[in-house]
């Protein structure tokens, strides 16, 4: 068996709660605690670490593990972004395209090396590394491409919020008319859920005057993390099945 979840709506829905806890999480760690992008890059890449040693070594899917590295990943991912496009100073969209680049290379290695970035084969340690790297950098990439078009374009948070909803849509569309590469729509998707997620934490937890509500970031983040474990508790979670295994039983 797969050590990722089946993808069914409650992934998809839980994804999106644990991308927009990301950004508010990884903002108060940077922002509001005032420790600086870098600090809160080195805290959130400890806690990712070890988190994924952890969901490696395990012997089966573990929804809370799985789910907890998936956060870990998405906090990391904003104060990575964040480093790269303001501290370093390669700006939005910079940092965007370096990104993008980034997960196009761990995909290609990935297929390259193991045949397939499909997650149904997500079952052996080495398909397992690969799934975290290319995770990582699609959560950062995520949080850049989210402030360049919130900011730098002008659409406000709401607006590119909307945008990203509307992509999504589109790639849902594909899915259920069309006979594209599912395993393509399958990272476009997981891709585009975290702009989605980083616009909507901004919307909850920016200044009125920068077009946010102004919500405390430490109260926002700790709403979406008990909205996740709900949701992780009362939604079916399942592991994906290994292609191998589903061949076998039909």
């Amino acid at each position: 068996m797969s050590k990722v979840p089946a993808v069914t709506l409650g992934f998809w829905l839980i994804k999106i709660l644990a991308t927009t806890l990301g950004e508010t999480g990884g903002d108060t760690v940077s922002m509001t605690m005032n420790l600086g992008y870098l600090v809160g890059t080195g805290i959130f890449l400890a806690i990712l670490v070890g988190l994924v040693w952890w969901q490696v070594a395990a012997a089966r899917f573990q929804p809370l593990l799985y789910w907890a590295t998936i956060i870990a990943s998405t906090t990391a991912g904003t104060t990575m972004a964040d480093f790269a496009t303001r501290s370093l100073g390669i700006g939005y969209a910079g940092g965007a395209a370096l990104l993008f680049g980034c997960v196009i290379a761990s995909l290609a290695v990935w297929r390259r090396t193991l045949g397939s970035v499909s997650v149904d084969t997500v079952s052996t340690p080495k398909a397992e590394a690969f799934y975290w790297i290319t995770i990582t950098f699609s959560q950062t990439l995520g949080t850049a491409l989210g402030d360049w078009t919130a900011d730098t374009n002008g659409l406000g948070y709401v607006g590119a919020a909307v945008v990203f909803g509307a992509l999504l849509a589109a790639v849902a569309g594909l899915y259920f008319w069309t006979k594209t590469n599912r395993v393509l729509l399958f990272w476009a998707a997981f891709i585009l859920t975290r702009p989605l997620g980083a616009t909507v934490g901004d919307f909850l937890d920016k200044p009125l005057d920068h077009g946010g509500l102004a919500f405390s970031r430490p109260i926002a983040s700790a709403v979406l993390a008990v909205a996740i474990v709900i949701l992780i508790t009362v939604l079916p979670q399942r592991a994906g099945q290994h292609p191998v295994a589903a061949r076998n039983e039909g």
